[in-house]
């Protein structure tokens, strides 16, 4: 049912329940996972000093992020394909979904709601609302 799982990632806790829910998913299915991080280049296109010192940053927290995935894949048995690429989050798991051929997109939920969402948008709810693939949202523990 399953081939290529999709796991974007932001090394959050949200992030930890689905990636494991994802390795869960590709043991049963004997699928690779591929797991994305998006530097949001929206976040320090506007600086005008440092800007590459914050991309760089934002790049090696993107490798370490990846590097769990690989590290829980690793440990259940499962083939891991990762990426750290700069762009726009959510247009970036869209094409990366499609370009990728991925059938299934995982991806933990922060929970925010009211002023706090409407303001920083909801990457989730912007793949829920827009892929192509089912989409597993995962809501992290501390949010329970």
């Amino acid at each position: 049912m399953y081939e290529r799982i999709l796991v974007p990632t932001d090394g959050s806790k949200a992030s930890q329940g689905a990636i494991k829910h994802a390795i869960d998913i590709a043991k049963q299915y004997d699928a690779t996972i591929h797991a994305l991080y998006v530097v949001d280049s929206g976040t320090y296109s506007s600086l005008e000093a440092g800007s590459n010192i914050v991309a760089e940053a934002l790049r090696g927290e993107g490798e370490k992020a990846v590097e769990q995935v690989v590290s829980a894949a690793d440990d259940a048995g499962v083939e891991v394909t990762t990426s750290v690429q700069n762009g726009t989050a959510h247009r970036d798991i869209l094409n990366y979904t499609e370009e990728n051929d991925c059938d299934l997109v995982v991806m933990g939920t922060h929970g925010r709601s009211g002023l706090d969402r409407y303001l920083l948008g909801s990457v989730t709810e912007k793949i829920v609302r827009s892929s192509d693939v089912p989409v597993l949202t995962v809501r992290s523990h501390e949010e329970a």
